[in-house]
């Protein structure tokens, strides 16, 4: 910290007690960066400021800032008359606030920056705040002015330093209208079983194993220009298209992860138990005990449905039997009656 350059000097305004601190840079860029060149002969392109008046080249120190009015005239504004600004914040981190974190809306935040306490004074103070803020497990919203204009900010501890983050006003974070699709869609407990596998299977990660393969590829790249060697080759660009089947696009989804951790074989890799698990969700279990009584119960109202239904065909069948057999008697005793009345008239 010793060896970070301080960006702004002053001090955090505490209630009547006073901190004196130093602002620097919380994080650094690592990108890779190139400079224009003349593409015939390598050329460096250079831009050069001129006075307009003069019409001759001016150095760093001969530039200064000014106001460019509506009629086009520049008001020149020094360093010294943005110092003598009548607000608290021109040299003071003021804070304004005590909020929980999670009343900040992660949109606002802005650039990161440490606070370092500025001589021996201002140990005790700092320390007082840091813990301060620990223990109430809440963070200061504060008010600052850096590079021309004021700023919000929030302070919180991060290991024993605090660390402020700039914050966009209110105004200044867009509503999200229009973003959203406009369409009414269904999704279907099965696509959120699988998308839920799928958010357990990719699993958490320690963000010290993350780094920017895109700056290494780059690195590689001026590498092999500069030994005069063939560069990397490309991978072959991942397949695009619609995702006609959104089921078929999350069921390989899983698959694919669980393959890259190593965690299952592919013919493993299917989410049927997901499936059961939707299942189970609109259906509560039973108790083994209920679910023995409830089959039985079938069975029994099986057997008894069966029984009557035989009952049934076998009294139908009877019953046809029996009016046979009357038929057929009938028929048997009506020619003998009729030979009796013959016998009779002779």
């Amino acid at each position: 910290m010793l060896n970070v350059r301080s960006i702004w000097n002053g001090a955090i305004s505490f209630g009547l007690v006073s901190i004196p601190i130093k602002l620097v840079n919380a994080t650094e860029s690592h990108s890779i960066s190139f400079r224009q060149i003349h593409t015939e002969d390598g050329g460096r392109i250079r831009y050069r400021k001129f006075c307009e008046l003069e019409d001759r080249e001016v150095t760093g120190t001969e530039i200064g800032k000014g106001y460019e009015d509506a009629d086009g005239s520049i008001i020149p504004i020094s360093d010294e008359d943005l110092a003598q600004l009548p607000i608290p914040t021109a040299r003071t981190i003021e804070i304004v606030a005590f909020v929980p974190g999670d009343r900040i809306d992660p949109l606002q935040m802005d650039a990161a920056y440490y606070l370092a306490a500025s001589g021996a004074p201002a140990a005790k103070p700092y320390t007082l705040l840091r813990e301060a803020l620990k223990r109430s497990n809440k963070v200061a919203i504060a008010k600052f002015a850096l590079r021309g204009r004021e700023r919000l900010g929030m302070l919180r501890v991060v290991g024993d330093a605090i660390a402020m983050h700039g914050l966009l006003w209110p105004d200044e974070v867009r509503a999200p209208e229009g973003v959203a699709p406009d369409t009414h869609v269904t999704v279907r407990d099965k696509e959120l079983d699988l998308a839920d596998a799928l958010m357990d299977t990719l699993g958490e990660v320690d963000l010290q194993d993350l780094h920017d393969e895109y700056r290494e590829a780059v690195e590689e790249v001026i590498a092999a220009k500069a030994a005069g060697e063939a560069l990397p080759e490309a991978p072959a660009p991942a397949t695009g298209g619609k995702v006609l089947d959104l089921m078929a696009a999350l069921e390989g989804s899983v698959r694919a992860a669980r393959e890259s951790r190593g965690e299952a074989p592919a013919e493993e890799a299917r989410v049927s138990p997901l499936a059961q698990r939707a299942a189970g969700r609109a259906t509560p279990k039973e108790p083994a005990g209920k679910k023995s009584t409830a089959k039985k119960a079938a069975a029994k109202k099986t057997t008894a449905s069966t029984s009557a239904s035989a009952k049934k065909t076998a009294s139908k069948s009877a019953q046809g039997t029996k009016k046979a057999a009357a038929s057929k008697s009938t028929a048997k005793k009506t020619p003998t009656k009729k030979a009796a009345s013959r016998k009779r008239s002779a």
